[in-house]
């Protein structure tokens, strides 16, 4: 009898842990897909954004929902989001609309693109060099370097795919993946001493053009990797990688912020265009490119006090753009969302609230709790535009106090 009901007890525990086990594998599979389920996703949206079924496309696809699990699983912010699924959508979003873009463009009109794009981020750097060449001269010198970037980029591309080294895109999706990699290889960042960082691309040409040798053009990726045999070691000891190792391990980018920065930027040209100010839009492409104020007056044929009133124009809208609807997008950017408490330590955050009036705190209150503008406007009872000017308010006194010292 004993034996029965110990049995008994056994099975029951059995069940239990199974259905246990159940629940936490559904809640797994609500936060976040796995690769063959993201490929298959990657690989509706090319195909549907190409209207036909692109050779490779399923190839292509599976690399995509490969880069973004590995960024996902690498990335502190996004594993600590309890939203992992959301990202790997978002990361892979970004990524099959820009291959579309260049599948669109086409091989010729892609890579003319490109090279502009890549020439116009570099020119300012190898210039600086060589300002006694002409026209000419530069443009020659930037062409050397691009030749030797592409080479360096597809290399790359080879390795974090687990390529074959002979690997080479033939097909026109292939090749508008690899022209989309060299983009966003181009544009990464890289952490430098003091606490500033620059693309990796801007680093390489400013090399080129002071003319130290090829080799000293450090291979990111190798400077983190374990050293192999011999030649890796001799590699490991050199002082320019252990330069190069210390300062990303100091300065490690989270891979979801320049998904972030993307969508931030993206928004603020749309907010800018609704707004009618091209001028603004104009400058700030400029300054992505990292151009000085006496090159965007070349550029934008303006005097400086004509900048200057445009500067001033420009940050009025970008102030407006980060309290309007976009608020959030732009502080879960910042690292300042609700759910960091506005980007203040504890101590501080306390002491923000105490400045807070009572309905203030009532509208912070239904934020964090997730509820929509509709309801919060209902429970304070003003309007929804009302609301917007009162809750921006609230914000600019958070970005006040978190910036005093």
């Amino acid at each position: 009898m004993t034996i029965k009901t110990a049995n008994s007890q056994n099975s029951t525990t059995a069940k239990v842990n199974h259905n246990q086990l159940e629940n936490q594998t559904t809640t797994n599979n609500a936060l976040e897909m796995d690769t063959e389920a993201l490929a298959g996703v990657v690989l509706k949206e090319l195909q549907d954004g190409a209207k036909s079924k692109p050779a490779k496309a399923k190839t292509v696809a599976l690399r995509i929902a490969k880069e973004v699990e590995r960024i996902c699983l690498k990335s502190n912010r996004i594993q600590n989001s309890g939203e992992v699924r959301s990202w790997q959508l978002s990361l892979a979003r970004h990524r099959w609309e820009k291959c579309l873009e260049y599948y669109k463009l086409g091989s010729h009109r892609g890579r003319v693109e490109l090279h502009s794009l890549l020439a116009s981020m570099v020119y300012r750097h190898i210039a600086a060099y060589g300002t006694q060449l002409n026209f000419q001269g530069r443009y020659n010198m930037i062409e050397d370097f691009l030749q030797g970037f592409y080479i360096e980029c597809l290399r790359a591309f080879r390795r974090e795919h687990g390529l074959d080294q002979d690997y080479t895109p033939k097909v026109k999706l292939e090749l508008a993946e690899y022209m989309t990699f060299t983009e966003q290889y181009a544009k990464r960042q890289i952490g430098l001493p003091g606490r500033n960082r620059q693309r990796l691309i801007v680093l390489r040409a400013q090399s080129f053009a002071k003319g130290q040798p090829p080799e000293t053009a450090i291979d990111i990726e190798m400077a983190v990797e374990s050293p192999k045999g011999e030649e890796g070691e001799a590699h490991s000891r050199s002082s320019a990688v252990q330069q190069v190792r210390e300062q990303m391990v100091a300065e490690t980018v989270d891979p979801a912020e320049a998904v972030l920065r993307d969508r931030v930027i993206s928004e603020l040209v749309k907010y800018l265009e609704e707004a009618g100010q091209d001028e603004c839009i104009d400058y700030l492409k400029l300054r992505l490119q990292d151009y000085q104020a006496s090159d965007i007056d070349k550029k934008l044929g303006l005097t400086s006090r004509q900048r200057d009133y445009l500067q001033q124009r420009f940050k009025y809208h970008v102030e407006k753009f980060a309290r309007s609807q976009n608020w959030q997008l732009v502080h879960e950017w910042l690292g300042a969302d609700i759910d960091q408490k506005l980007g203040m330590v504890s101590d501080k955050w306390q002491a923000f609230l105490t400045t807070l009036s009572a309905e203030e705190k009532q509208i912070l209150e239904l934020k964090q709790a997730g509820e929509d503008e509709k309801a919060i406007a209902t429970a304070i009872k003003c309007t929804p535009k009302q609301l917007q000017k009162r809750w921006a308010k609230v914000l600019d006194m958070a970005r006040v106090f978190r910036n005093q010292d």
